[in-house]
């Protein structure tokens, strides 16, 4: 009969007890990953907008070189000069 007691106590008591705090467990481990996926998002889009200005640069760049290229009228040496004394190198 002892035993019934213990294991009576145990189901009302005990495992209620238990299955609460595996539960916070639970939600904490949920929040702190939720977190970390916002954390990682708001890298991920911080490094997103790096690579879209760089890309900008870039094209910029290509633009210039192209349009340095195609314009036959001008001193190439002197539009180079003047484009370094523009805007300084990345």
């Amino acid at each position: 009969m002892n035993g019934y007691v213990i294991a009576f106590f145990f189901i009302l008591v005990g495992l209620p007890v238990m299955v609460g705090v595996a539960g916070d467990m639970f939600k904490r481990h949920l929040r702190f990953k939720e977190r970390q996926l916002e954390i990682m998002g708001s890298q991920t889009a911080e490094k997103a907008a790096q690579y879209a200005a760089q890309t900008e640069r870039l094209e910029q760049r290509v633009r210039v070189l192209e349009r340095i290229v195609t314009d036959r009228g001008m001193d190439l040496s002197d539009e180079i000069e003047r484009l370094r004394d523009e805007r300084p190198l990345n």
